[in-house]
């Protein structure tokens, strides 16, 4: 194996593109999460904002209005998963089940027309000097505004939930809906806010894959990205700065497993594909051992609410 053959700066310049779709994807499910919410469909939703995206910019040639697709296509979807769980009160476990398989099926038929068909280009943001910074002119900016945008967004989350009193009655509708509701906050209403905005997110994470990652629509592209990001949400602790560290890490392994392939390491190409979902699990085993209360979950998480209770 020559690991000399291995280009480090492009590496981790590929590891923030490699990180961004579950990292959209993860951040949107926290707030959700937050609210007290468990939403399994993001994969579902990642699919779907894929399809919506890829469709629109083909028509368009215009990526804004692809992403602009998607993100209404995630938030449309969560909306189903909205009505059924706080409307309805199915269960959120099957039903977000449910709506994973629906976007997987959905997804396909509606990109039938789409497959074979060439992406447009997206091309990288033109900042100027910082491009040619030695070492951190290539490794951080040069990339598609999306990347950046996915920064942006996990550090507005962050203030929104720790700095601002919408976030203080997001956190509080999360860890106790009853309280919540007793001093007048409209708790469905809120969720229903938050599972919006956790479906648009995931939307943008698709289009991310479909656009930039691979501009070109295949049917079940996303690939488990939507379950990693979910994963992700765990492994931080509902904590927004730790969602971008672990997508980071995520995105690392799956470019670094690439590289490898690539330097001629003796594995077969099949464990080396499937490393990094196996360290994610090994990494939720262990931090799951510490209990529930532990990792900081809130404590209404998935608990079904209505207002006669």
């Amino acid at each position: 194996m020559d690991l000399s053959s291995i280009n480090w700066l492009l590496l981790l310049a590929s590891m923030m593109v490699a990180a961004t779709p579950i990292l959209l994807a993860g951040i949107g499910e926290l707030v959700v999460e937050r609210a007290g919410v468990l939403n399994l469909g993001v994969e579902g939703m990642m699919i779907t904002g894929a399809i919506c995206g890829f469709a629109a910019a083909s028509q368009t040639g215009s990526a804004t209005v692809g992403y602009l697709a998607a993100a209404a296509g995630g938030a449309a979807l969560s909306m189903l998963f909205g009505v059924l769980t706080q409307y309805l009160l199915s269960n959120q476990v099957a039903t977000g089940l449910a709506l994973t398989l629906f976007g997987l099926g959905f997804s396909a038929l509606i990109g039938q027309g789409h497959v074979g068909v060439l992406g447009i280009r997206v091309d990288d943001l033109d900042l100027g000097p910082l491009a040619d910074l030695p070492v951190l002119g290539p490794v951080l900016f040069r990339h598609d505004a999306m990347v950046y945008v996915s920064i942006a967004i996990v550090a507005s989350v962050w203030l929104f939930l720790g700095r601002t009193r919408g976030g203080l009655i997001l956190r509080a509708v999360g860890e106790s809906h009853d309280a919540a509701h007793a001093l007048g906050y409209k708790v469905v209403r809120i969720r229903m806010l938050a599972i919006a905005f956790g479906g648009a997110c995931a939307g943008l994470g698709g289009a991310y894959l479909s656009l930039v990652r691979v501009p070109q629509w295949t049917e079940g592209m996303t690939a488990g990205a939507g379950w990693i990001a979910l994963a992700l949400v765990v492994f931080a602790s509902w904590r927004p700065w730790r969602v971008l560290i672990g997508a980071y890490l995520f995105g690392g392994l799956t470019v670094l497993q690439l590289n490898l392939q690539a330097a001629g390491l003796k594995v077969p190409v099949e464990y080396l594909a499937m490393s990094p979902y196996l360290i994610t699990i090994l990494v939720l085993v262990v931090i799951s051992s510490r209990g529930r209360a532990a990792l900081g979950a809130p404590a209404t998480l998935g608990q079904t609410f209505h207002a006669s209770n």
